[in-house]
C-alpha cells in the first residue's frame, strides 16, 4: 500500500509550534496505489436500440434488432457486454438495449448496456444437490419437451423434471413425441394423457402443421435428451436453419451432442423457437418441495384428504389410501413425485450461463 504523505503549512510552524494544528493546515495526498473513487452516475443511453439475444458464444452475443426500419428489419448484429453491467449475466432470450448498433455492415461490435426485466427464466442444476443454478433461457412462455418413442427409449424422469421446472416458473409446457413411425406412442399418451397438457405426435413423413400453429407468435424453448430429434424437428419448422443432427449410439442407447449451444430462430409464422443442446440431467435443487406437486395435477383429488402441511411422502399422507383405487399410470406418477421429493434440497447460487 502507498504511504500517505503530508505537508504542514509553514506559516503555522514558524509562529506557534506549541499550538495544536488545525486539520485545515494538513493536506493528505493518497498513496500511489490508491484508486480514485468511482462515480455512481451512469450514462442514460437514451439513444440505445432494443433487441433480443439469439446466441451466445464466449462472451460475444448475437442480437436480433427490434426496429421498424425496413432496411434493418431482421438485422442481426454482434455485441459485447458493457462494463457497467458488471457480473449481470446475459443468456439467449434476454431482451437488451444496445449502443453502437451499426447496421451498415461494419465489423464494429455493439455494446449491451441494459438487460430488461425477465418475464421467465427456465433454470436447472446439474443434479439435485448441485450448489449452482444455471439459467437455460429467459423470457420463454412455452416449453416443448421432446421425447422419442424409441431410439432412444423415452425418459419419463426427464419429462417429469421438465414439467416441474416449467410449472414452477409459470411456463406453459407441451409434450412433443417424435419417431412415431418407429414405435407406438401409446405408453406415453396413457401416462400423460390425463394431464391438461398439449401433446403432439410427429414423424418424418408428416409435416408438423398442428405444432406449427401452437408455436405461432410464441417464444418456445425445445428441451430433450440427445438423439430424440430436436434439431430435426427445428429444421422442419424453420426452413434453412440447418441445425446439426446426429444418431444414437447402438451400445449405450444414448444420443450424441450435435447442438453445442442454445440458439433462437425466428419462425416464418411469427414468434421464436429456441433449440438447446441435448442434456444428460435436469436437476431441481432450485425448486421448493411444496411447489413440485403443481406439476402433478392428476393427483389433486387425493391431496384433499392430506393433513395440513403434508409433504406427500409421509405415512399419514392422504394419497396413500386414495392411490389404491387409481390406474397404474396414476400410481407411476405418484412414484415419480416421491422420487423427486426424496432428493435433498440444497440452497443454490445463481449462475447466469447458457446451457452446457
Amino acid at each position: 500500500m502507498g504511504v500517505a504523505r503530508c505537508w504542514i503549512n509553514k506559516s503555522v510552524t514558524s509562529k506557534k509550534t506549541h499550538e495544536r494544528w488545525d486539520e485545515d493546515d494538513v493536506r493528505i495526498r493518497p498513496g500511489r496505489t490508491k484508486s480514485r473513487p468511482r462515480t455512481k452516475e451512469r450514462p442514460a443511453h437514451n439513444d440505445a436500440e432494443g433487441g433480443m439475444v439469439i446466441a451466445v458464444d464466449r462472451g460475444r452475443f448475437t442480437v436480433a434488432l427490434d426496429t421498424e426500419d425496413e432496411l434493418a428489419n431482421g438485422k442481426q448484429i454482434y455485441a459485447i457486454k458493457a462494463r457497467e453491467l458488471g457480473r449481470k449475466g446475459i443468456v439467449v432470450g434476454d431482451l437488451v438495449d444496445l449502443t453502437g448498433a451499426d447496421t451498415s455492415g461494419t465489423d464494429d461490435l455493439a455494446r449491451i448496456v441494459r438487460r430488461k426485466e425477465r418475464t421467465s427464466t427456465l433454470r436447472r442444476t446439474a443434479d439435485d444437490v448441485d450448489p449452482v443454478e444455471r439459467i437455460v433461457v429467459s423470457n420463454a412462455n412455452q416449453l416443448a419437451i421432446v421425447t422419442a418413442t424409441a431410439d432412444p427409449e423415452p425418459s419419463y424422469g426427464l419429462i417429469d423434471r421438465a414439467l416441474v421446472a416449467a410449472f414452477d416458473e409459470g411456463i406453459q409446457p407441451m409434450l412433443v413425441i417424435t419417431k412415431t413411425d418407429i414405435a407406438s406412442a401409446d405408453a406415453l399418451l396413457a401416462m400423460y394423457g390425463p394431464l391438461d397438457l398439449p401433446v403432439f405426435t410427429i414423424n418424418n413423413r408428416i409435416p408438423p402443421t398442428e405444432l406449427l400453429e401452437a408455436l405461432r407468435n410464441q417464444v418456445t424453448v425445445v428441451l430433450g435428451h440427445s438423439g430424440v430429434g430436436k434439431s430435426t424437428l427445428v429444421n422442419a419448422i424453420v426452413p434453412g436453419s440447418v441445425r446439426s443432427t446426429g444418431h444414437v449410439n447402438v451400445v449405450t442407447g444414448k444420443g450424441r451432442h450435435t447442438s453445442t449451444s442454445a440458439v433462437a430462430l425466428e419462425l416464418p409464422t411469427g414468434g421464436w423457437i429456441i433449440d438447446t443442446p441435448g442434456i444428460r440431467s435436469f436437476g431441481l435443487a432450485h425448486v421448493k418441495a411444496e411447489h413440485m406437486i403443481h406439476a402433478f395435477p392428476e393427483l389433486e383429488p387425493g391431496i384433499e384428504h392430506c393433513p395440513r402441511s403434508c409433504s406427500h411422502d409421509e405415512p399419514d399422507c392422504g394419497l396413500n389410501v386414495w392411490i389404491e383405487t387409481q390406474p397404474v399410470q396414476i400410481r407411476e406418477r405418484l412414484l415419480s413425485l416421491r422420487r423427486l421429493l426424496a432428493q435433498p434440497a440444497q440452497p443454490v447460487a445463481e449462475e447466469s450461463l447458457p446451457t452446457e
